[in-house]
């Protein structure tokens, strides 16, 4: 199975090996861009609001809860457009420039034909509106030196030498100056996170694409995937980039084996759902991807926490295809693509990767 895998994404790499840096130099042609907001909500004081007291609380309304959209449409573009869901801490940056400037994924998709779509979930980024108070439980907001040192490591950027100087691992861009470019990427939420608040926007995105649209997600937004397609019948695909650090979706009564990672609280999770609601996951192709420096039991945290998500991932995968569906788990070093950590979409490799999402796409017939 592994050999005929990494076969079809060899070929998938040459049909698409015309995609090259070199073009990112040419200009795009846009038939359309803009933003907009999607869901949202709002909260209203009882009372009556008086413009002699106009900064009472009395009759006026918190708004917030809606996700913020920002889209590219190249001419001549694909029947199905892609929709990316950002991770947790992050927005839809992620998939915007990389930390020493090069290409994204946004523009790299238009290149390719594909109509493009950002979102920043309800309560992140520039959809930082929340109807509810953020809550200490959120770490990094509570404490803002969390974002540093920490996230570093859990995301396998790199590790630190004794002298506490930052060591990137292979494909991340190496200096200070793109080490902080990465550590101003993160974004801290206006409110509690809530990933059925976050599937229920994406939902109604999805549904207000005509002919439906193939969902791309990141890390924790890789729940928010699952989900959403659970609300919609409109989600024709997920490319999820090592979905981890929320839930994975199992049947309720076919919960998976859990392992625990050094720290407990960065272990695996899975959240059961009716028989129903699961299969619908085995009507669309799925594809996951995973990097390198995973391993359960290291004494680098990350890769510790990371080897549990990988688990959960091949549990979470058998079960999509014991059920009739279409999954498939890419573990990148096993096809020769390595030294990439959590952030491989913004990585010195990152054209490489993305021919191999371009390669699974036209695999699925989802290229017109």
């Amino acid at each position: 199975m592994k050999k005929k895998l990494l076969a079809a994404l060899t070929a998938g790499l040459l049909t698409f090996g015309s995609l090259s840096i070199v073009e990112a130099a040419t200009p795009i042609v846009i038939q359309e861009q803009g933003s907009f907001t999607v869901g949202g909500t709002y909260k209203e004081r009882p009372g009556k609001f008086s413009p002699e007291n106009f900064v009472a609380e009395d009759g006026q309304r918190a708004y917030g809860d809606f996700a913020y959209v920002e889209y590219q449409i190249p001419v001549k573009a694909k029947k199905l457009p892609l929709i990316f869901q950002h991770g947790g801490a992050q927005s839809k940056r992620t998939w915007e420039s990389g930390p020493d400037g090069r290409e994204g994924f946004n523009t790299m998709f238009v290149r390719a034909g594909y109509s493009v779509y950002l979102v920043d979930q309800p309560r992140s980024g520039e959809a930082n509106l929340s109807t509810e108070a953020l809550t200490p439980d959120t770490p990094w907001a509570s404490n803002p030196m969390y974002g540093d040192k920490t996230l570093y490591v859990l995301s396998r950027i790199g590790h630190y030498d004794a002298a506490g100087n930052p060591v990137p691992n292979a494909q991340f861009p190496k200096g200070k100056k793109n080490y902080q470019a990465f550590q101003q990427s993160w974004t801290i939420g206006s409110g509690p996170l809530d990933n059925d608040l976050n599937a229920e926007v994406l939902a109604e995105l999805v549904n207000q694409q005509k002919d439906g649209a193939i969902l791309v997600t990141h890390s924790m937004g890789g729940t928010i995937g699952w989900r959403t397609a659970i609300r919609t019948n409109k989600v024709r695909a997920i490319i999820a980039y090592e979905p981890g650090g929320t839930p994975f979706v199992f049947p309720e009564t076919e919960m998976p084996k859990t392992i625990d990672a050094r720290f407990k609280a960065l272990s695996a999770s899975a959240i059961g759902v009716p028989m129903n609601d699961f299969l619908k996951l085995t009507k669309i192709p799925i594809v996951l991807y995973y990097g390198d420096y995973i391993k359960i039991g290291s004494e680098n945290v990350g890769e510790d926490k990371w080897g549990t998500e990988y688990a959960m991932a091949e549990q979470f995968v058998a079960a999509i295809n014991r059920h009739g569906g279409d999954a498939t788990l890419v573990h990148l070093p096993e096809i020769g693509i390595k030294g990439n950590s959590h952030f491989f979409m913004q990585e010195r490799n990152n054209e490489e990767i993305m021919k191999l999402a371009l390669a699974w796409l036209k695999s699925k017939g989802l290229d017109k």
